[in-house]
């Protein structure tokens, strides 16, 4: 019997899975693949804030950027890097984003040295950018090292029955607590008003004669240089998925569009693919993150539907699966966000501490239950 079982071992997982055992609870941790072998594997795993000018998204994002930015640092200092960040806008309406952000901002702001100015292009060079200090994960290394106290066991969950008393997996392992962490893939769990998106991600890691010390990001993201190798990525691609998709994904069409959107951006040269990086992302359609609980849709449609159709409407008089909680949707943020979002959902199951109704998978319960 294990106090907490976490199904999906990409970032989000992992990061729940480490907090867990940080307080002592045993934690078995399930992938059909591997530790971080879909979304947040094929990420650049770039911690960043949003550059954005006003929204709850963008506040949230700069509590995770600032709790991450120490986390690893602290925590994962093998597999992280401090590294400036240079963010740089796409068109006007970016442009206008930046200049807001700029003014009302914080962070410290950094100056761009003329040695990295020189090998951006002359678009590049013509748009607002900031540029601040920020950092670079080594995507698969730092969630291997945060499940090295949980049990992984590498398997396709089937089936997850709740007898009264605990969660049974795969007719296999008991759990008293059941964390879903799978991103856009299918659930075991049928609940129709859960609304995650899959986008399909690709990065790909060169070699190439430039030497970049800064994360770039412009129409994509662009690491530091490390032993002549620079990873790119990861493209967001909405109509590929994986379990759905007909044809195959065509690999090198996905190289071109990373290789010509980079060389909008900094001037690439002798570029030799090293290898690629795959997976899918999920991200929420309010692009909110979802933390916690998860309502048993046909229960509380038969006895709360009063309660349901209010303006604003009470989360806490709906019933929900017995100790079964889910962490999503984070989009192209998930290794800034998961730390801070994993934090909140421990102390939620082991402190019974709250949880903010805009992050909690109830929210779109209740949109779906009003729209039924």
């Amino acid at each position: 019997m294990y106090d907490i079982a976490i199904i999906g071992a990409g970032i989000n997982g992992c990061s729940v899975a480490y907090e867990c055992t940080q307080e002592g609870k045993s934690v078995l941790l399930l992938d059909k693949e591997g530790i971080a072998s879909g979304g947040s594997g094929a990420a650049g795993a770039f911690i960043s804030p949003k550059f954005s000018k006003a929204g709850e998204l963008k506040d949230i994002l700069h509590e995770a950027f600032l709790y991450a930015m120490e986390y690893y640092a602290t925590k994962f200092p093998n597999s992280f890097t401090k590294a400036q960040l240079l963010h740089i806008a796409k068109d006007l309406d970016d442009e206008e984003a930046l200049r807001v952000y700029k003014s009302l901002t914080d962070l410290e702001l950094k100056s761009v040295s003329d040695a990295v100015y020189e090998t951006l292009t002359k678009e590049a060079r013509g748009f607002e950018y900031v540029s601040l200090d920020a950092g670079v994960l080594n995507a698969q290394n730092v969630c291997r090292e945060m499940c090295s106290d949980a049990e992984f066991v590498k398997e396709k969950v089937q089936t997850l029955l709740h007898n009264g008393e605990y969660w049974t997996i795969n007719n296999s392992y008991k759990a008293k607590n059941v964390v879903l962490s799978i991103g856009a893939y299918r659930s075991v769990i049928k609940e129709p008003y859960i609304q995650i998106r899959g986008v399909w991600g690709h990065r790909i890691d060169i070699k190439t004669k430039i030497t970049n010390p800064y994360s770039i990001h412009q129409y994509v993201s662009i690491s530091p240089s490390v032993e002549g190798v620079v990873a790119i990525g990861a493209t967001h691609n909405v109509h590929y998925h994986p379990q759905t998709s007909e044809e195959p994904y065509d690999f090198e069409q996905g190289r071109q569009e990373l290789l010509e959107k980079a060389r909008r951006t900094i001037q690439l040269d002798s570029v030799e693919i090293v290898k690629d990086y795959v997976g899918l992302r999920s991200g929420s359609f309010d692009y909110m993150p979802l933390i916690g609980a998860l309502v048993d849709s046909q229960k509380t449609l038969e006895c709360c539907e009063k309660n349901i159709r209010v303006k604003r409407p009470n989360f806490e008089t709906f019933i929900y699966h017995p100790n079964l909680y889910m962490i999503n949707g984070s989009g192209g943020y998930g290794f800034v966000l998961a730390p801070y979002l994993a934090k909140k959902l421990t102390n939620h199951i082991l402190h019974a501490e709250p949880i903010s109704p805009t992050l909690s998978p109830a929210r779109f319960f209740a949109r779906w239950a009003k729209r039924r």
